[in-house]
């Protein structure tokens, strides 16, 4: 008989809580991207996708710029 997954509560916070710690990773990354080194269309990115139970903690987000970011998710990104 198989047992049914049991999915662990994750971290997700207000919008007022999570602007704060958006501001917190962009400082901690020096305000650059952590892949290219860019400084203008910052973007936070969520290391394990919401989707997959990522976390809105500091460990789980990183600075990437926007064509970064589009980059990992597959996206085109418009120049």
């Amino acid at each position: 008989m198989k047992r049914p997954r049991l999915k662990r509560p994750r971290l997700k916070l207000s919008p007022a809580c999570y602007r704060r710690l958006w501001r917190q990773v962009l400082e901690r990354d020096g305000w650059r991207c952590q892949n290219c080194g860019s400084l203008t269309e910052l973007q936070v990115h969520h290391i394990r996708s919401r989707s997959q139970l990522g976390d809105d903690a500091e460990l789980n987000l990183i600075t990437l710029c926007a064509g970064c970011h589009h980059e990992v998710h597959g996206w085109k990104h418009a120049t």
